[in-house]
Parts: C-alpha cells; sequence; structure tokens
C-alpha cells in the first residue's frame, strides 16, 4: 500500500511545484484554444474551396513564418525574460482569433484572409514554441524534468483530445466558426492572466555577446550532437511522411461520410493516444532501452497510419489514430527529454528553436506534402505511401545513428 502511494506521489512530483500546476493550466488553455480554432479553420477552408490541397497550403501557411524567425526567436528566449515573452505570444494568440472572429462575422467567402491571419499565427509560434520549452527547466529541477516532460505531453495531448470535439461540436451546434473562435480567444486570455502568476526559479545564464557566432550556437550545437541531431531529424522524416492529420477533413467528409463532429473525434483520438502514453510514461519512465524503445514506436507509427489509410470504419479508423498517437508520445518524450538534459540552460532557446524547425517541418511542411499527394493520387494513398515512407525511414536511420540504439537511461544524458 505504502510503495503503491509512493509510486503515485512520484508519478506527480512535478506538481507539487505550484508554479508548474499554473504554467500547465495556461498551457491547457491555449492548446485547447488553438485545436478548436484549428478545425473550424480547416472545415471552413474545405466548404469554401472542396479541395485537399488548400488544407495543406494552411500548413505551409503556418510553417513558412518559423523558417525566416528561428534565429531570432532562439536568441529572444535566450536573452529575455521568457515568462514575459510566453505572456506576448499568448497575447497574439487572443489577437489572431479575434481576427479570425471578424473574417467569419463578415461572411467572406475567400480563403486569402484566413490565410493571412494563419501566417500570423505561425509568427506567433515561431516565437511560442522555443520559449515554451526553455521555460521549464526554470520552473522544476532538472532531476524531475522527465517526469515533467511526461506531464507537458499530457496536458499537451489533453488539450488536443478537448479541443477537436468541443471545437467540432460547437462548429455545427453554431451552424458556422464564429462562436469557435470567440471561445478561443477568451482561452487565450485567460492563459495571459495565469501566466502572470507564476515565478520563475532563475539561475543565472552566461550570455555571449551578440554576433554571428551566437545566433547560429544552437544549429552548430546539434550539429555536433549525433544523438540530438539523429532523434530529431528522425522525428522530422516519419512525420513529414506519416502525418495524415490534414487530411481528415477529407476522410471526414468522402472516406466516412461523417459531418463536422466526426472530424472532431477523428482529431482528437490520436490526442486519447498520446494522453494516456504520456501518462504511463509519467508514473513509469524509461529505466533502460530508451533509444531502441523509440525507434520500435516510430516504426509502429507507421505501420498504425497505413491501417487507419485502408481503413473505410470510424471505429477502426479512430482505433488506429489511437495507436499512432501511442507509438509517437514516445519518440516525443524521449526527445524532449534527451534534448533538455544534453542542452546547458544559456543555450536551451537557441536549441529549441531549431528544434521546433524539425518539428514545424514535420507538421506543417508534412500537411502541405499531404496535402499535395492527395491532391496527386488521392487522399487514401497518399496516407499508404505515407505510412511505408516512415518504415522506411525508422530502418534508415536505426542503421545510420547507432547512437540512438545505445541509448539506456535518459538521466545519464544531463549535463
Amino acid at each position: 500500500m505504502d510503495d503503491s502511494g509512493n509510486s503515485s506521489r512520484a508519478g506527480r512530483v512535478a506538481f507539487t511545484y505550484p508554479d508548474f500546476s499554473l504554467y500547465q493550466l495556461a498551457r491547457f488553455c491555449i492548446i485547447a484554444g488553438l485545436e478548436m480554432q484549428s478545425v473550424a479553420v480547416g472545415w471552413q477552408i474545405y466548404e469554401i474551396t472542396k479541395r485537399p490541397l488548400d488544407l495543406g497550403l494552411v500548413g505551409l501557411a503556418q510553417f513558412s513564418p518559423g523558417i525566416l524567425l528561428f534565429l531570432a526567436s532562439g536568441q529572444a528566449a535566450d536573452r529575455l525574460d521568457r515568462r514575459k515573452l510566453l505572456m506576448g505570444c499568448y497575447a497574439g494568440f487572443g489577437v489572431c482569433s479575434c481576427l479570425l472572429l471578424f473574417i467569419a462575422l463578415r461572411e467572406m467567402h475567400a480563403v486569402f484572409p484566413i490565410y493571412a491571419v494563419v501566417v500570423l499565427l505561425g509568427v506567433v509560434r515561431a516565437f511560442n514554441n522555443p520559449v515554451s520549452r526553455a521555460l521549464v527547466p526554470q520552473i522544476i529541477p532538472e532531476e524531475h524534468l522527465q517526469n515533467a516532460i511526461a506531464w507537458n505531453s499530457s496536458v499537451n495531448q489533453g488539450g488536443t483530445i478537448l479541443g477537436p470535439s468541443l471545437g467540432g461540436l460547437i462548429y455545427a451546434v453554431a451552424k458556422g466558426p464564429a462562436a469557435v473562435y470567440t471561445t478561443s480567444m477568451l482561452a487565450a486570455a485567460g492563459a495571459v492572466f495565469l501566466m502572470t502568476q507564476i515565478n520563475l526559479h532563475i539561475k543565472p545564464r552566461r550570455r555571449e555577446p551578440l554576433s554571428l557566432k551566437s545566433v547560429l550556437a544552437g544549429l552548430r550545437y546539434i550539429g555536433e550532437k549525433k544523438i540530438i541531431l539523429g532523434s530529431i531529424s528522425l522525428d522530422l522524416f516519419a512525420v513529414l511522411l506519416g502525418g495524415a492529420v490534414a487530411l481528415l477533413p477529407v476522410f471526414a467528409s468522402e472516406v466516412l461520410r461523417t459531418g463536422p463532429w466526426g472530424l472532431g473525434l477523428l482529431r482528437a483520438s490520436p490526442a486519447i493516444g498520446a494522453g494516456s502514453m504520456a501518462l504511463l510514461l509519467a508514473h513509469r519512465p524509461f529505466r533502460s532501452r530508451a533509444g531502441v524503445t523509440m525507434l520500435w514506436c516510430v516504426a509502429g507509427f507507421g505501420a498504425f497510419t497505413v491501417l487507419f489509410g485502408i481503413s473505410r470504419s470510424l471505429v477502426l479508423s479512430m482505433v488506429a489514430l489511437i495507436l499512432v498517437g501511442c507509438m509517437d508520445m514516445v519518440s516525443v518524450v524521449v526527445r524532449s527529454t534527451l534534448v533538455q538534459l544534453a542542452t546547458p540552460d544559456e543555450m536551451r532557446g537557441r536549441v529549441s528553436a531549431v528544434e521546433m524547425i524539425f518539428i514545424g517541418a514535420s507538421n506543417e511542411i508534412g500537411q502541405f506534402e499531404s496535402g499535395l499527394t492527395a491532391q496527386w493520387f488521392g487522399a487514401v494513398p497518399a496516407v499508404i505511401m505515407g505510412g511505408v515512407g516512415t518504415l522506411l525511414i525508422t530502418a534508415l536511420w536505426a542503421w545510420n545513428f547507432p547512437e540512438l540504439r545505445r541509448v539506456e537511461k535518459l538521466s545519464s544524458l544531463r549535463t
């Protein structure tokens, strides 16, 4: 009984720090609001154009600003007050929701104004993502970082479960996107307020003089650390090829014959699997063979993507996406913990900014790739080919990055 209680408390150790709890609540508000908004934007654009390619362009519009701004955003995260910078990003998300609400209320039947706001969302994301990652070690001690990252991922997936489901439901009940954008705007306001209540435990950071060398330090560091390069590039190519999320409006509408409610369920399914796996990893952290486990799970991600592609049942499709989420979460926790522990605090912003380019490329460019291949070959062949491609990439990376196979305990990577 005592052992069980001790294990349960150890699994929740990150939440014994009040600032971590406030931070996670703020993140939950932002993530749920953005996911609701994403469902509304996707359905709104597809109703206007009926072209899968236009769904892929949403991902490209969000990713492009990150390519242009990742060096500046990394510098900002390492030089500015991370809490205030994150508050500014959350306020920026609220402004974007307000703009989308304005477009919806004006009943514009063109996609270009929506794309313009999506580009602005991409600008805010370019600064939000690296500072959000670099902030966690300033809230919680490094010895509890793997637990914090697992809970970080759980909260992320919780928002990703609630957001699409609620967004699809609100869209269907309100018969339009305006109510969704209003709710997302209120969620961003709540997140800003919660961030004002957080106090950081800041260690003195060594700050290099601003120069080209310091700006490019994150790129150089990742290039030298093959274990970091291997883990984030594996995620890049696996999700780039295997991402099916961008095509869910097509599957919901034309393959599975459901409406916005079905799209919400499909969007939530990967998060259900990922959230469940994150909870498991919070209570049962990796003790050995972390690298090999990650490689097998990335392969599973590809295999279950193929299963989703061939499914014609909503239930089976949801099961496949749940398993996709489970497999992906193992990679997320291993990679995120590895990068944070293997990087000095004064460089975490710049390294996280480069990492987010890899992740953004896998997600947003992956959406574009999925939309383009669906336009050429059809949605179902595009998803199946992507899943097979992920399996091939996993085999290639297991061969070319033996450092990944040799990772046993993540704690041994601490700087």
